[in-house]
């Protein structure tokens, strides 16, 4: 699916993969997002307009310690963007269910709900309160 989208004064060229997977993968002017849509109700495609939670693909620059490449595995959550949290929603020990915030990641004047891929129990938080944090680094751990 294409549309162009309308924000503020700019306009974008937006293409959807596929609207019923999760992550829903978007392409933005030609740069690839993972979108996890909250939606309290079913709608059609075409209707199709939530909020998002956006992840670019490439990796910005930005100051503070990232994960080493290749060191995430299923039982890490990681930032899928430079920003800083602005809420964290669980703690060790809390069991959470696949697609649940774990916490919101403040990035370009945007929160982000950073979601959990899977079901499990929460071993470790890595970030506190107002952390600035870096692509790919370690937000939480899951135990196993």
């Amino acid at each position: 699916m294409k549309l162009e989208v309308q924000i503020d004064s700019q306009i974008y060229t937006v293409e959807i993969e596929d609207i019923h997977a999760r992550p829903v993968i978007a392409r933005v002017q030609g740069e690839r997002f993972e979108v996890w849509p909250e939606v309290s109700a079913p709608i059609a495609p075409e209707q199709a307009f939530v909020p998002v939670t956006s992840v670019p693909d490439a990796t910005p620059s930005f100051s503070g310690p990232a994960a080493p490449a290749g060191a995430a595995n299923v039982a890490d959550v990681t930032s899928p963007l430079p920003g800083v949290i602005v809420a964290i929603l669980v703690k060790p020990g809390d069991a959470v269910t696949r697609g649940q915030e774990l916490c919101t990641l403040e990035a370009m004047k945007m929160k982000n709900a950073i979601r959990s891929s899977r079901e499990g129990v929460i071993q470790s938080v890595e970030i506190n309160l107002g952390d600035r944090v870096n692509h790919g680094q370690l937000l939480i751990t899951f135990a196993e």
